[in-house]
C-alpha cells in the first residue's frame, strides 16, 4: 500500500467537497471558522507536491500535516452541525458523508479494502434505498395508492437504520482512537456499569453475540436517564425506540470478513483502538439534555 497515494486521494476528495459544499459551510458558519480548514488543507497539499520518499522527516510532516485536516475538519463539520440547526433534509435527498480520515487510516485494526467497500459500496446502497422508499411514499401520499406501503415502510426502516447506524459508526472511529472516555461521560459509564472496563466487557459480549449481521449499541436512555447496551438485528430489529444512540459497532460481516474471516472477536478486541471517544463525548453531553418523564 501506497501511503503518499492513499493521502494525495484522501486530500482531493475534501478538495473536491470543498469545491461542491464549501460556499454553503461557509454561509452557515463564516470564513474565520473555515479558514483554518482551508489552510490545512492547502499545507498538506503543498506538502504532498514535493518529490521525496515516504521516511523520516517528510513522513512526520505528512502525518502532522493530515492530522490537522483531519482535527480542522471535524472542527468545521462540528460548527455547520451547530449552525444548521433543524434544517431538514429534503424527501429523498440524503446522501453519503465523506469518511474523516483517509481509508487506511484505521490500519492496522481495520484495513483499507474493507473500508472502501464498507463505506462506498455498502453504506451508498442504503443512502440508495433510503431515499427510494422515501420517494416511493411520497407518490403514495400523492396518489392516495398504499397497497405498497407495508414493503416501502419495511425498506425505509432497514435502509434508513443502516444509513444513519453507519453515520455515526464512521464518526466514533478515528485514527487517533483508543483509550478511555474522560469527564462526565467517564463518570456515567462508571455510575451505569461499575467501571470502565465492565462496559466494555459487556459490550463486547452483546456484541459478539449478535445472531446474523447486526450492531452493538450504547445508548443514551432519556426515560431511565441513564446508559444502556442495546443490540441491533439486521440495523432495525430488537431495538428500543426511544433511546439515543452514543457508540456503535457494526457486526455484519461485510464490517470484518475481508481481514478476519469469521472471527468476531479478534474484530471486536481490536475495534477498541479505534473508538474516538471525544465524539462519543459530544454525542453524550447533547443527548444528556433530552429527558423524558420517568416511569
Amino acid at each position: 500500500m501506497n501511503d503518499k497515494k492513499e493521502l494525495v486521494e484522501w486530500a482531493h476528495q475534501l478538495k473536491d467537497i470543498w469545491n461542491t459544499q464549501g460556499a454553503f459551510i461557509e454561509g452557515q458558519v463564516g470564513q474565520e471558522k473555515t479558514s483554518p480548514f482551508i489552510r490545512s488543507l492547502t499545507q498538506l497539499l503543498d506538502t504532498l507536491e514535493e518529490d521525496y520518499r515516504i521516511e523520516g522527516e517528510y513522513q512526520d510532516k505528512l502525518e502532522h500535516s493530515a492530522l490537522e485536516v483531519f482535527k480542522a475538519w471535524n472542527q468545521m463539520i462540528g460548527e455547520t452541525r451547530s449552525e444548521l440547526g433543524n434544517s431538514p433534509v429534503p424527501i429523498g435527498g440524503h446522501s453519503l458523508p465523506p469518511l474523516p480520515y483517509p481509508y487506511n487510516a484505521l490500519e492496522p485494526y481495520i484495513s483499507e479494502e474493507i473500508m472502501r467497500l464498507h463505506h462506498d459500496k455498502h453504506h451508498q446502497s442504503y443512502v440508495d434505498g433510503l431515499n427510494k422508499a422515501e420517494k416511493k411514499m411520497q407518490e403514495a401520499r400523492r396518489s392516495g395508492d398504499y397497497d405498497l406501503i407495508k414493503h416501502w415502510e419495511r425498506e425505509a426502516a432497514f435502509h434508513g437504520a443502516g444509513h444513519y447506524l453507519h453515520s455515526i459508526f464512521w464518526e466514533v472511529m478515528s485514527p487517533e482512537g483508543g483509550g478511555e472516555p474522560d469527564g462526565e461521560l467517564l463518570d456515567q459509564i462508571q455510575t451505569d456499569f461499575g467501571s470502565f472496563d465492565k462496559m466494555k466487557e459487556h459490550f463486547s459480549a452483546a456484541a459478539n453475540a449478535v445472531e446474523g449481521g447486526g450492531w452493538a449499541i450504547l445508548v443514551w436512555s432519556p426515560r431511565s436517564r441513564r446508559l444502556e447496551i442495546l443490540q441491533a438485528e439486521k440495523h432495525q430489529n430488537l431495538s428500543q425506540q426511544d433511546q439515543i444512540p452514543l457508540l456503535v459497532l457494526d457486526v455484519w460481516e461485510h464490517a470484518y470478513y475481508l481481514q478476519y474471516k469469521n472471527e468476531r472477536k479478534p474484530y471486536i478486541k481490536n475495534w477498541w483502538n479505534t473508538v474516538h471517544w471525544p465524539e462519543v463525548k459530544r454525542r453524550y453531553e447533547t443527548a444528556r439534555g433530552v429527558q423524558w418523564h420517568p416511569s
